[in-house]
């Protein structure tokens, strides 16, 4: 009965140590299997070449098409000023008056050597007076002319031009000091200057239309033209000023505003992608694009940006003609990493 026992004891230890000799076997199969990779799923888009608008932005400000400044020759106390700031004014118009208490002495002056002259030029026609003599009252009623014209020209002040005053500097009862007493400002056109880079120089020509946009006035673009091109480049800033009409007949465009004019200069053929497809590098400013091969893995490459155009870019190099880009599910590649298209 004992043995019987001992045997039956031998034979399940053996079926135990075979369960687990063959468990341990079936385990080492299942790790030595290798685990299955699961590839990114991206989606993808050809890119081609287009022709891209040439085009550039420059800022600006705007000022009158004609500036003048209202002054007297010499300092004179104001009798009466007759216009103000945001006044319209015609060319011609009576602007401000001045002490006028020298006038009348210059012009009797004036008067006595207009006269004068005249009785020694008739004289002098007819042999009853010197050359000498002559020349001299000449002179004297020159000078006594001059004198008067400018004491007329300083005490009634007129506008040269017609617009809108646009700064006044002095009020009834003061001398007229350094500054103006007025600024008027032609602005029906109004203009805008801008620094042009160098490299542009041979594009631009003289007519050529411009769109305009001002802070100011937002929602609405402009058109102007290119009326002058200065001949000449700065060679600190290797920039040349170039200088924009703009219509301004509802005079709704002040002197003073901002403006951004941009400027378009013919079309170049370049790439043009998605703009969903540029990825930026972290940590500099490079950007990158991924492009899918035809082994099913992707490429990093670096490209050049031109201009943005709405929800496109222009590449300027590192894409070509044809590629496949990636254009969603770049968060989990790397250069060479195989992909699963979805489109």
């Amino acid at each position: 009965m004992k043995m019987n026992l001992f045997v039956r004891s031998l034979l399940i230890g053996g079926v135990c140590v075979a369960s687990v000799a063959c468990g341990s076997k079936k385990s080492a199969e299942v790790a030595e299997q290798p685990a299955e990779v699961v590839k990114p799923t991206v989606t993808t888009a050809v890119v081609n070449i287009q022709d891209v608008d040439m085009q550039s932005v420059f800022m600006g400000n705007v000022e009158g098409y004609a500036v003048n400044n209202i002054t007297p020759q010499q300092p004179r106390r104001i009798t009466r000023v007759l216009v103000d700031v945001g006044d319209r004014v015609s060319a011609g118009q009576k602007v401000a008056e001045l002490d006028n208490s020298s006038l009348a002495q210059a012009k009797a002056q004036y008067e006595n050597a207009k006269a004068s002259f005249e009785r020694s030029d008739e004289l002098y026609k007819f042999g009853g007076e010197s050359k000498a003599a002559w020349e001299s009252i000449k002179t004297q009623y020159e000078v006594a002319k001059l004198t008067y014209e400018n004491l007329l020209e300083n005490t009634t002040l007129v506008s040269p031009i017609s617009g809108v005053i646009t700064a006044r500097n002095y009020d009834n009862g003061d001398m007229v000091g350094g500054q103006p007493i007025f600024v008027v400002q032609q602005i029906s056109p109004a203009k805008v200057i801008i620094n042009v880079s160098e490299n542009l120089y041979s594009y631009l020509k003289k007519g050529m239309p411009v769109s305009i946009e001002l802070d100011a006035l937002p929602e609405q673009t402009f058109e102007g033209k290119i009326h002058r091109i200065t001949p000449s480049i700065d060679a600190a800033t290797h920039t040349f000023p170039v200088e924009i009409i703009i219509p301004n007949g509802k005079e709704q465009i002040k002197p003073g505003m901002y403006a951004r004019v941009t400027m378009k200069y013919g079309t170049r053929p370049n790439v043009v992608v998605p703009d969903r497809a540029v990825v930026k590098m972290l940590g500099s400013g490079d950007r990158f694009i991924y492009v899918y091969k035809a082994d099913g893995t992707v490429s990093y490459q670096k490209v050049e940006l031109g201009r943005r155009m709405q929800d496109k870019y222009e590449i300027l190099s590192g894409i070509a003609d044809g590629d496949e880009v990636v254009v969603t599910g770049q968060a989990a590649l790397k250069d060479g990493m195989a992909v699963e298209r979805a489109n």
